[in-house]
């Protein structure tokens, strides 16, 4: 094999390992939820294994939103904020109801309740964050965002590496609604 190709292949290697290091981020949004009324967020409940993880997870979204205007409040924000890590591989389904036993947000699986209910799908591995921003008095699901390969064992290089992840999924927040 020539230098010329060598020096090719070892550029191809590096390039394949960085994008393979990178976790897979999804959103997904309403298109019918006007983002731009929305300018505070109160956080709902935060779910992973590690208890430390729940600060750095809303450190981490309180920086991304910061960049865009938004603002925490402690309780009544236009949006409310649920996290969730995966724990297992697994298809979820997760059923979200607007009136539930006197509340509302995540329910996984199917359940029963009053009021109207929307289930959607998904295959979620081990180690992916799950964001969703719920419109707090429609009490709606309007944005999710996801992360592969975000929450493992691994603390000090995962802090970065959560902080890297969310910034890409609000990279293009808040989603410009075409009419």
């Amino acid at each position: 094999m020539s230098v010329k190709h060598r020096i090719m292949f070892s550029m191809a290697t590096a390039i394949l390992a960085a994008t393979a290091a990178l976790a897979e981020v999804k959103t997904d949004y309403d298109r019918t939820a006007e983002f731009s009324r929305y300018k505070t967020y109160s956080w709902g409940k935060v779910s992973t294994q590690d208890p430390l993880w729940s600060g750095r997870i809303k450190e981490a979204v309180a920086s991304a939103l910061a960049a865009k205007g938004w603002s925490e409040v402690e309780s009544g924000g236009d949006v409310s904020i649920m996290a969730m890590e995966m724990t297992e591989d697994h298809q979820t389904l997760n059923t979200y109801y607007d009136n539930f036993g006197g509340g509302w947000g995540w329910r996984r699986g199917f359940g029963g309740g009053l009021g109207e209910s929307t289930t959607t799908e998904e295959t979620y591995k081990v180690g992916t964050l799950v964001i969703d921003l719920f419109d707090t008095s429609a009490k709606k699901l309007i944005w999710r965002g996801s992360a592969t390969d975000t929450l493992s064992d691994k603390s000090d290089k995962n802090i970065k590496k959560l902080d890297s992840d969310v910034q890409r999924m609000f990279e293009r927040f808040p989603p410009e609604v075409k009419k």
